[in-house]
């Protein structure tokens, strides 16, 4: 018998980038917009990042710089896609197994020449559990995706004219 699917989160929004710099400002501008509320640091986190690769971890630096993974990059494909374990469990508590986890799929698709439609979907809800139906609706509800995306698109908007590809972290 196996789990009933818990539909998606999906949240979109189209930046003034170019889809490299629009997927450059998500991945390696991470710590400029992530907010340190969604850290199990909170506001003791002193950097939030990602390794850059298939099987890199995003992760925080926390007080004293402990460092905490909280997911592993599964498609790593610039400037178009991203995809990653979603390693924080319904409790906030750390998910060791990436089988365990729900999952995020970061897609960057060019609608003009300067715009990009930037499209989050988290999925595999049923992979937390019992608990998942709910911790999808507790997202959904406090629309966490769509306020990550709101910080994500104020840092990419004055960007505009400076680029965030080559940057380095």
């Amino acid at each position: 018998m196996t789990a009933a699917t818990i539909p998606a989160i999906v949240e979109r929004l189209t930046v003034r980038a170019t889809p490299a710099d629009a997927f450059a400002a998500f991945t390696e501008g991470l710590d400029s917009w992530w907010p340190r509320e969604s850290t199990w640091s909170g506001s003791g986190a002193q950097r939030v990042a990602l390794e850059p690769r298939p099987g890199g971890f995003l992760h925080e630096i926390g007080p004293h710089g402990m460092r905490l993974d909280w997911g592993r990059i599964s498609v790593w494909e610039p400037p178009h896609r991203l995809a990653f374990s979603w390693q924080v469990g319904p409790d906030r508590v750390p998910v060791p197994s990436p089988a365990e986890a729900s999952q995020v799929e970061v897609r960057f698709e060019a609608e003009a020449a300067d715009r990009t439609r930037v499209t989050v979907t988290h999925d595999g809800w049923e992979r937390h559990g019992e608990a998942g139906a709910a911790y999808r609706e507790q997202m959904a509800s406090t629309g966490a995706w769509a306020q990550m995306l709101e910080r994500y698109a104020a840092v990419v908007a004055p960007r505009a004219e400076a680029p965030w590809s080559g940057l380095t972290t």
